[in-house]
């Protein structure tokens, strides 16, 4: 289904949109990828759905992609007498290692890389920062502080350490379970949360290996000071402005989000912004003024995707929620000022010849007007390289892959399609008029712009430039 837009949409799945007639409508509504929340469901609800879309993608004739969205380590109070209570600015407080039930005087905070990570002066923010506490002391069981804001706490609410590096790993064997379950059912993305080194990157490929495409949830201060290398090792990235907004300051968080759009776009990896961006809409037929503007500043940004979380998963109006998003994207597309202003934000070109090569069959088609550029990629690097610029002709991507296929659903302005191997130059150039003519791209005397690496079979190696007259 071609999408008449270029930035994607992403829906989270849960009890409001977890139905086959549902999944169909949040598709036909616009979603080009759900979102497999596993910090909520059971395995099997979310082998109904993941059965579900794939039963709705042979329907539709047409890829769709599966993320799997892991719930990583989190770090929360324990249990507290009568269920919580009311702390005062001022007061002073303590947090200990072990116990239940605790009160002011011993709160249980069951997690020992804080207590090895702690240091007198840092701040702890409880509930997403509602209350905060600065540590005035610490042993090797107990951490006492202060209250700075206060507010009501109650069981398991969350726990952040602003700008402390913790010794965790982001995957907990809840995580390492669900990773191996997700596998087996064949998602396409899988995407790690609380990542803070490159390190744990690696952790995570090593699991994953290549039997999927793995997304880094930028989400704590720590990734950002290795945020090149956390880039480099993945192959996208996820802004989770929510977690991200509470570990640094909130007017801190549009700037590092065009940031990392930017290096995102620099290294020719899909990156998606997410969270509350029309959260009004979980009980609102209507999003704000304020949120409309948010969606659009990511596409002004040049964002691979936007994301909707409870919009979807637990929303009252599914559905009208992607319907908004999809005009909202593309009134921001059709604006006079958009080309301009992605533009601004364009990358230096790539010192290497597969990127300009890339670069140039993007220039080459606005230049003539081509209806298409025409990407055959194994790996999906080709059609990559090519949506970089950002460029106004739309991508058709032909892979063999399937895999592939589905994972190019997130990829700004790229429609791909499963293709069977190319063997032949020859067979290149007719494939590609072939399937251009056959999927609305273009009709006879329009050009189309083929780009590939050659020789065929070769992941990553974009040398090749044509230009095609369709007969």
């Amino acid at each position: 289904m071609r999408r008449h837009r270029h930035a994607k949409i992403v829906a989270t799945v849960g009890p409001a949109s977890s139905s086959p007639e549902m999944l169909k409508a949040l598709f036909e509504a616009g979603v080009d990828t759900f979102r497999l929340n596993f910090s909520h469901g059971g395995r099997d609800d979310h082998a109904r759905v993941h059965a579900a879309i794939r039963a709705l993608e042979r329907e539709a004739g047409c890829p769709i992609g599966i993320l799997q969205d892991l719930q990583g380590p989190k770090i929360r109070l324990g249990t507290l007498r009568d269920g919580g209570f009311r702390l005062e600015a001022g007061e002073s407080v303590r947090f200990v290692l072990e116990g239940q039930e605790g009160d002011r005087t011993a709160i249980p905070l069951p997690h020992p890389e804080i207590f090895r990570a702690v240091t007198p002066g840092q701040e702890l923010l409880i509930d997403d920062g509602r209350v905060r506490v600065r540590v005035t002391g610490l042993s090797s069981d107990a951490i006492d502080a202060e209250v700075a804001i206060g507010g009501a706490v109650s069981n398991r609410k969350g726990v952040n350490l602003p700008g402390t590096l913790l010794e965790i790993s982001p995957l907990t064997r809840k995580d390492r379970d669900d990773l191996a379950f997700g596998l087996e059912l064949g998602v396409d993305w899988v995407a790690l949360s609380f990542v803070q080194t490159p390190g744990d990157v690696l952790e995570g490929r090593g699991l994953i290996g290549d039997r999927a495409g793995l997304m880094v949830k930028i989400e704590k201060p720590q990734a950002l000071d290795r945020i090149g290398d956390i880039i480099r090792l993945s192959d996208s990235v996820m802004v989770a402005r929510g977690d991200l907004g509470v570990e640094i300051p909130p007017e801190d968080v549009p700037g590092r989000q065009k940031e990392l759009i930017r290096a995102c776009r620099v290294a020719a990896k899909p990156v998606i912004v997410a969270t509350q961006m029309l959260d009004s809409m979980v009980a609102a037929p209507t999003p704000t003024r304020a949120e409309a503007s948010d969606v659009a500043t990511a596409i002004f940004d040049g964002a691979d995707a936007v994301m909707l979380s409870a919009e979807s998963a637990t929303g009252r109006f599914p559905v009208e929620t992607v319907g908004m998003m999809d005009r909202i994207i593309r009134r921001t597309e059709a604006h006079r000022l958009y080309p301009s202003l992605v533009a601004a934000s364009e990358p230096g070109d790539e010192e290497s010849p597969p990127h300009a090569v890339a670069t140039a069959a993007s220039g080459l088609a606005e230049s003539i007007r081509a209806s298409a550029i025409v990407a055959f990629t194994l790996s999906g690097t080709t059609a990559a390289r090519s949506a970089r610029r950002r460029s106004c002709v739309p991508i058709l991507a032909m892979t063999p892959s399937e895999t592939v296929s589905r994972q190019l659903c997130l990829l700004w302005g790229t429609q791909s399609v499963r293709s069977d191997d190319i063997v032949s130059y020859e067979e290149m150039v007719d494939h590609a008029a072939e399937q251009a003519v056959r999927h609305g791209y273009a009709t006879a005397h329009q050009h189309i712009v083929v780009v590939a690496g050659i020789p065929f079979g070769r992941a990553g190696s974009t040398n090749n430039l044509r230009v095609l007259e369709i007969p």
